[in-house]
């Protein structure tokens, strides 16, 4: 059993070999947009968590349990000059085949952008829009291992440009509840492009990431902290623009083996009050970095933060953060088909 596992392991993190770009150069990045309010919350990344929320099954299959059968997460994200982001997330158990499966779309609307020549005519208007629709599965190994797979259908439109492409993401997660540790490795957005926007065989390279993540909630302390690990098939993940660091004067000496490494890493904690309440913090120390201009450092970009309120029949999760001197605001609701208990 430990031998076929092990094999598994190594197969997902074989994948890198085909791994494709990061930064701005991958195609359909929006299917990286955190689905639900918790994961905004917990840094935008996050594999590990221990919670019963069908929504963090959207970017780890893994997570898919028994427990979220028939329930619905569904979520709004309201961002700068009006965008919006909806995502529903759903699971159910086939208890003939002992597997969980999970259905989700996520969708961000543009809004209405006018449509000009290079010298500025105006010839009407267009409504740019993303969308990303996916099967989840997940299937229980050897008591404390999970295994899961996700396939995605993405689909993009920019007025006269559209393009679709197909991914899928492939993970294995440790469970041991009895100690409450958490551990999952995940490999996303294996696949490639269909159609690209030109209508030519070009075809652009889909966001790759390797995560890693890692929960632990402690036994004498109503707390749980989570470490998550992302990009790994790469080190240097930091974006680097030669005019712009011409203009600004940087000679990218901060970028050291140690920013390096850091621009991987989350850390997250959730404070629990009671059974009903729940407090959330976290910092991305790769956003951090990204927002952080020379001319508009905020000392508070890479926090997130959030609350959720658990009641019996309906959980309600608020997500915040920093995007230089404005946040983001994004809330979810999960709660069952049925009208049960979650």
């Amino acid at each position: 059993m430990k031998c076929k596992l092990l094999i598994i392991i190594a197969i997902l993190y074989n994948s890198i070999t085909n791994a494709q770009t990061v930064g701005g150069n991958a195609v359909f990045s929006f299917i990286n947009q955190p689905n639900t309010a918790q994961l905004s919350a917990l840094g935008g990344i996050n594999i590990s968590t221990i919670s019963n929320d069908v929504g963090m099954s959207f970017h780890n299959p893994t997570l898919l349990r028994s427990t979220m059968h028939q329930q619905v997460n569904a979520s709004f994200n309201s961002f700068l000059a009006g965008i919006k982001n909806y995502s529903i997330t759903s699971g159910f158990h086939l208890s003939k085949i002992a597997t969980n499966i999970g259905v989700g779309i996520t969708y961000l609307n543009y809004g209405t952008i006018t449509q000009t020549d290079a010298i500025g005519n105006v010839y009407g208007t267009f409504k740019p829009t993303d969308y990303v629709v996916q099967i989840m599965a997940s299937k229980q190994y050897n008591q404390r291992f999970w295994l899961g797979t996700t396939l995605k259908f993405i689909n993009s439109s920019y007025g006269q440009y559209t393009s679709n492409g197909l991914a899928v993401d492939v993970g294995v997660t440790y469970s041991d509840t009895a100690n409450g540790l958490q551990i999952s490795l995940l490999a996303k957005n294996i696949g490639t492009q269909l159609k690209s926007y030109t209508n030519r065989n070009n075809k652009e390279e889909l966001p790759f990431d390797m995560q890693f993540g890692i929960t632990k909630r402690l036994a004498k302390a109503p707390i749980q902290l989570s470490l998550t690990a992302h990009h790994l098939q790469q080190l240097s993940i930091n974006y680097n623009d030669s005019n712009f660091n011409a203009a600004e004067g940087n000679d990218n000496a901060t970028n050291t083996l140690l920013n390096k490494t850091l621009s991987h890493l989350i850390v997250a904690s959730q404070f629990f009050i009671g059974d009903k309440l729940e407090l959330t913090a976290a910092y991305n120390f790769l956003r951090s970095k990204d927002l952080s201009a020379y001319s508009l450092s905020n000392g508070l970009n890479g926090f997130t933060m959030g609350v959720g309120v658990n009641l019996k029949k309906l959980h309600i999760n608020y997500g915040s953060g920093f995007y230089q001197r404005n946040l983001f605001h994004q809330v979810s609701l999960t709660f069952n088909w049925q009208g049960r208990d979650l």
